[in-house]
């Protein structure tokens, strides 16, 4: 067999799309995501037949669709799996007919190329090559694999962005790139803790990924998922940027900075705090739905819950320096300014407007840390104390029924339009729902926010209720819907989800492992930390063969959303080190304090 060195298989340029990608995205159930600890902006997700998206110069910007070897011009079926448990090197299996290779990837840490060692056999000869199919920007692919048939080769091909970076990544060669790049994760995992209660394996792959998720030239700004979920990867119209999930998003990450100060990385934190106050925060003092990773807002709507996150995190940091204390005070008076709040355009689930209890939940907590933050400063917290114990006292007036048609009563719904739960106000829930719905069907595990941020009791009456109704109703195969009739998710003969249709279609939301871990963080709190930590098991259940954890599960399975989901993994790493101390780690104690609910 004789290796032709350095063989340029292809350059491709392109020029950059400004307004909508001419390329479809892979599917969006990423089997591997993988980046250097630091160094180079590059990072590289892992479909079923090789490398799909890979981000460059940063992770709202996929700048390749895949790159796959083929063999007499046709691809392998991929199995992946962690290369290494300590670093994001991942390995696939590939298999054709008569042929087999394995394939290891990592990327340079002193440049933004992505490398792929390639080990091949087969039968008898066969051509190798690789298909290599850009999106945004200029990428060359360079490789050492033979050009003339073979039946087994060894060699390696590098993706590069920028002039001759392929040709010196690979110039390096694989063995040297890898060592370096996995010795970075090593010494990042060496400075953490590990909790007794979780996997191992997956327990570090979650921390990696997450901070994996953190962009390099803008820190703090951690993405929700390196994937484009079905219509948001190929439909123009409802996404003309390739969106949302390769954006920032408030919610995601003050969830994501709370796992990563429970697993011992509070820098982390303070650079998403900086990020939400100083790049996405608005002059008015709300945060936006979602901003690029420069801080540009792409989605615009009001969820009061995403405002009062960095108060909630300013609390968990103990930032009370003038500056920060500055911005703050921009968010808590959009608060207290709203029309009608806690009134919030859109709830968590961001479809609906109304009175939500797990945005109530948020807005209190919020301001209630706040003040905490103030008085500590000596100053005067009277306004905003007082706004939080009225919507505390008020949240049950707003959102629990005793008219619904479920039992036992009162329990809590995902929103009301009017803030009069006790009446059938109808509304549509959206994502291809035929017809409106009574508001007093439509239930959400999301109200237990109002516990978990310390607003009401485990053991309320209301709460428990609720908990009964939820599980009567959204609780399926061990895991919980997001709400009633949710509609984010594939058709019934599994057809991506869409809002374009030319004819009217439904589509089914299935399950959301990380509402297993919420229901923990509950259970601990309700004294049950068996079913707590069943409830990690559970989460940790639905991880693919790479280890990635997804959005939505169906019959044990991760289905096309968004893999891997940084929230999931950010649940499964809170939960950990939450059965660890026996409460929950984000809870704040300053709120448990004013309302008694300990």
């Amino acid at each position: 067999m004789r290796i032709l060195a350095l063989v340029v298989l292809l350059l491709v340029a392109v020029t950059p799309v400004a307004h909508a990608a001419e390329v479809v995205p892979l599917p969006a159930d990423k089997q591997g995501f993988g980046t250097a600890r630091g160094g180079s902006p590059v990072w590289f997700t892992l479909g079923h037949q090789g490398l799909s998206e890979i981000f460059h110069p940063d992770l709202s910007t996929p700048a390749t669709r895949e790159t796959r070897l083929l063999v007499d011009g046709k691809p392998g079926a991929a199995r992946t799996e962690p290369a290494d448990d300590r670093s994001l090197t991942f390995r696939q299996r590939l298999r054709g007919d008569g042929w087999h290779a394995v394939l290891t990837y990592v990327t340079d840490p002193q440049r933004a190329a992505v490398l792929a060692d390639v080990e091949f056999w087969s039968q008898r000869p066969r051509k190798l090559s690789i298909d290599h199919v850009p999106m945004k920007g200029t990428s060359a692919v360079e490789s050492t694999l033979p050009t003339e048939p073979v039946r087994h080769a060894r060699g390696t091909f590098a993706v590069g962005f920028g002039d001759g970076v392929a040709r010196a990544a690979l110039g390096r060669g694989f063995d040297a790139v890898a060592r370096e790049y996995a010795r970075g994760w090593h010494a990042y995992l060496d400075g953490l803790k590990r909790p007794r209660s979780a996997d191992r394996r997956l327990y570090d792959m979650s921390v990696m990924v997450l901070a994996a998720t953190e962009d390099k030239t803008h820190p703090g700004a951690s993405i929700a998922s390196p994937s484009f979920p079905w219509a948001f990867g190929f439909d123009r119209r409802l996404a003309p940027e390739l969106g949302p999930y390769a954006l920032v998003w408030p919610r995601d990450l003050y969830h994501v900075s709370t796992a990563m100060i429970a697993a011992g990385d509070r820098a982390f934190a303070v650079r998403a705090l900086d990020f939400m106050l100083r790049e996405q925060q608005q002059p008015d003092g709300h945060l936006p739905q979602n901003t690029r990773v420069d801080g540009t807002p792409v989605w615009l709507k009001v969820q009061l819950d995403q405002t009062a996150a960095p108060l909630l995190l300013a609390w968990h940091l103990d930032r009370r320096d003038k500056s920060t204390v500055d911005f703050l005070r921009r968010s808590a008076d959009f608060l207290l300014g709203y029309p009608n709040a806690p009134f919030s355009e859109q709830e968590r689930w961001e479809n609906q407007d109304g009175y939500s209890p797990a945005t109530i939940a948020s807005a209190v907590a919020g301001l209630v840390c706040f003040a905490d933050l103030l008085q500590r400063n000596g100053e005067n917290a009277d306004r905003y104390l007082a706004a939080a114990d009225e919507w505390q006292r008020r949240v049950e007036g707003w959102t629990a029924t005793t008219t619904g048609p479920y039992t036992p009563k009162p329990y809590y719904l995902r929103v009301t339009k009017d803030g009069k739960p006790d009446q059938g106000t109808k509304y549509n829930l959206g994502d291809n729902n035929p017809a409106d719905i009574d508001q007093r069907a439509v239930v959400d595990p999301s109200f237990l926010e109002l516990v978990r941020l310390g607003v009401k009791r485990a053991d309320d009456p209301v709460v428990r209720n609720t908990v009964a109704v939820v599980d009567a109703q959204l609780k399926e195969q061990g895991y919980w819907h997001r709400f009633t009739q949710d509609g984010y998710g594939e058709t019934a003969d599994g057809r991506p989800w869409n809002i374009n249709w030319p004819t009217p279609t439904r589509t089914y939301g299935r399950l959301w492992p990380l509402l297993s871990g919420e229901r923990g963080e509950y259970e601990l709190l309700a004294g049950d930390r068996a079913s707590a930590a069943q409830r990690l098991r559970d989460v940790a259940a639905t991880a693919n063969s790479g280890l990635m954890l997804p959005e939505q599960v169906w019959n044990g399975r991760g289905t096309t959303s968004a893999t891997p989901l940084a929230w999931t993994h950010a649940q499964y790493v809170r939960l950990a080190w939450s059965l660890d101390r026996g409460e929950p780690v984000e809870r704040p104690a300053v709120v448990v304090k004013r309302y008694g609910t300990s």
